[in-house]
């Protein structure tokens, strides 16, 4: 019988520190120059080339001139000076009405209005303390600078800027939210009446700190949707399908063949444009609510777990399963063993 478990987590106890008070502030000034003690200023658009109309990063020499920095604790300030730098030139490509304003290491570049953007940065400072108690042992806060939330005004410009960060891609599934993390972790979503963002903000957030460990894909989707439910919650099978519980499992059974399959423990599935993408995004919630009914025994296993293999070593050796009958077993299918991540059936550069 096809099961769904009730409990989605644990029950911790303990949520993460706060983290350090700040008053929001608007920025308004593109800077030209970073400055450290005991380095040579770093050439801020040197270093940040416009790609499509968009400044991008090159984030490997920026860490390279961050490493140089002799005191740790100047590292990190001086890293947070590179993300605000950074959201700066972004705001001047944007055109008026964007505004760059931080609080409580939240950094937001969005159009929304002063009492819009404040409720904003609020909700996510309360939303990443909800996502750190409730993966609790799992996620981790960034250990410097900001939490950045890009609120852009509409789909074309998301679309737009999305497609910047990765030029050799052509083609996305629809959304309004992703997390980015080529080198400065942040997220992006379509602007929108704060109630309608909560949601996606939260799924968002708990990328971003899931982004310390190489987890795969459905692991990394599967936390991200349930702790996403877990606050707001909606019928079974509705995210990105709407289904009820029956007919989502029947389409499940009628999709998910071996090559599904295997670019499912790949991460490939979801960057499909049909019905596939709505399935992967609720094949890892449901795998991800069944193995995480033992706490301990889950948070092992997502510490272990890497995208290299989909995860397979490390279930068999936290969970005590493999994630081929797993898998199965959820489809309500014989065991078959080329359901099994199997790494040598996937893109070279998947």
């Amino acid at each position: 019988m096809f099961k769904f478990f009730s409990q989605l987590f644990g029950d911790p106890t303990q949520s993460a520190s706060p983290p350090t008070p700040s008053s929001e502030q608007p920025v308004a000034i593109p800077a030209a120059l970073v400055e450290a003690p005991g380095v040579a200023p770093l050439d801020v658009p040197a270093h940040m080339p416009e790609v499509d109309g968009f400044p991008l990063p090159d984030w490997d020499a920026i860490m390279q001139w961050i490493d140089s920095i002799p005191s740790e604790s100047e590292q990190a300030s001086a890293w947070a000076r590179c993300e605000l730098a950074w959201l700066q030139r972004l705001q001047s490509t944007l055109g008026p009405g964007y505004v760059v304003r931080t609080a409580d290491d939240v950094a937001l570049l969005s159009s929304l209005d002063d009492s819009a953007a404040r409720a904003t940065l609020a909700q996510v400072s309360r939303s990443r303390q909800r996502v750190m108690h409730t993966l609790k042992g799992i996620a981790e806060l960034p250990g410097w600078g900001f939490d950045i939330l890009v609120v852009l005004n509409d789909e074309d410009t998301y679309y737009h800027y999305v497609s910047s960060q990765f030029p050799d891609e052509g083609e996305f599934a629809f959304s309004s939210g992703m997390y980015l993390n080529g080198g400065c972790g942040h997220f992006v979503l379509v602007k929108g009446e704060l109630l309608a963002m909560e949601p996606t903000i939260v799924h968002e957030l708990t990328h971003s700190c899931l982004s310390h460990l190489p987890i795969p894909l459905w692991l990394n989707e599967g936390l991200a949707v349930n702790t996403e439910q877990r606050f707001y919650p909606r019928t079974i099978g509705s995210h990105r399908g709407g289904y009820d519980a029956q007919g989502q499992h029947r389409r499940h059974q009628a999709f998910w063949g071996v090559p599904e399959i295997q670019a499912f423990w790949s991460g490939d599935s979801y960057a499909r444009t049909d019905e596939g993408n709505a399935l992967s995004y609720d094949l890892g919630r449901i795998l991800t609510t069944q193995f995480a009914a033992d706490w301990t025994r889950f948070t092992a296993f997502a510490h272990a777990a890497t995208w290299e293999d989909g995860g397979a070593q490390a279930a068999r050796e936290h969970l005590g399963l493999s994630l081929g009958h797993a898998v199965c077993a959820v489809l309500e299918l014989p065991y078959d063993e080329a359901y099994e991540p199997d790494a040598k059936l996937w893109r070279s550069d998947s």
